[in-house]
């Protein structure tokens, strides 16, 4: 099982931390491309940790949003979005190859991961520009969306995600960040539902149904108060229930 969560997501003086330790815990680290969040040093230090550490770079592309670190939905273009998600590809590949990495693959962020669940059109941009840039570069996403539906049919690798600290319903989506309920609150919950995902491949439901969630990867928090700590929480559980964390790409 890999596990993934977001770094490089400082911008100037704002410098959330917690990055040097996160990237000790996980396996796979979504970095900032520098339109949502990231500068071109944190993108630099991050990649540069993230191989010192043989934690596997994908790039994190999202909306270009500082303002709204990416959260904000936008009516963009195809073009537009197309050329944005080169943008970032280019800028983190650049970056990632000058410190001996490389983007090894894509996961989208914030308002751009929840468009392209059902979004036809924002999905066909994303696989089109990444398969631009490279026809053979892994996506990973949430399960039975468009991006993943598409990038499958352009010939990409794709990888589905697995949240262990959020609600999910009974249909398999994620009860919304907008919920006050949206995430799970008892960090022992949590780990169980690691555990659950990685060995049953299924989490149970809001309303107490047992859903199938096959995950390649699970998701956690990055930047957020506590994060560091749940990580390693989540990372011991696992590890004690014998399951094997290695990056999927």
């Amino acid at each position: 099982m890999d596990l993934n969560a977001d770094v490089g997501q400082s911008f100037g003086s704002w410098t959330p931390g917690g990055d040097p330790a996160m990237l000790q815990l996980i396996t796979s680290a979504n970095v900032a491309c520098g339109l949502h969040a990231g500068d071109p040093v944190t993108m630099l230090d991050s990649c540069r940790a993230a191989y010192e550490l043989d934690v596997t770079v994908g790039a994190h592309i999202g909306y270009r949003d500082l303002a709204g670190y990416g959260q904000r939905a936008l009516g963009m273009s195809f073009d537009e979005l197309f050329g944005d998600v080169l943008y970032q590809l280019g800028a983190l590949d650049g970056v990632a190859h000058a410190v001996g990495a490389s983007v090894d693959y894509v996961r989208p962020h914030g308002a751009l991961y929840d468009a392209l669940i059902h979004d036809a059109e924002q999905a066909s941009a994303v696989v089109a520009a990444v398969n631009a840039y490279d026809p053979g570069l892994p996506i990973l996403g949430f399960p039975g969306s468009e991006l993943l539906k598409q990038a499958k049919e352009a010939g990409h690798p794709v990888f589905i995600e697995g949240f262990p600290d959020r609600a999910y319903f009974r249909d398999g989506s994620l009860v919304p960040l907008t919920d006050e309920n949206a995430f799970l609150q008892d960090m022992d919950a949590v780990v169980e539902r690691a555990v659950r995902l990685a060995t049953q491949s299924e989490v149970v439901a809001v309303d107490g149904t047992v859903v199938p969630v096959r995950a390649d990867s699970l998701r956690l928090q990055g930047g957020s108060p506590g994060a560091v700590e749940l990580a390693a929480r989540v990372r011991a559980g696992l590890e004690a229930a014998g399951v094997e964390l290695a990056a999927f790409a």
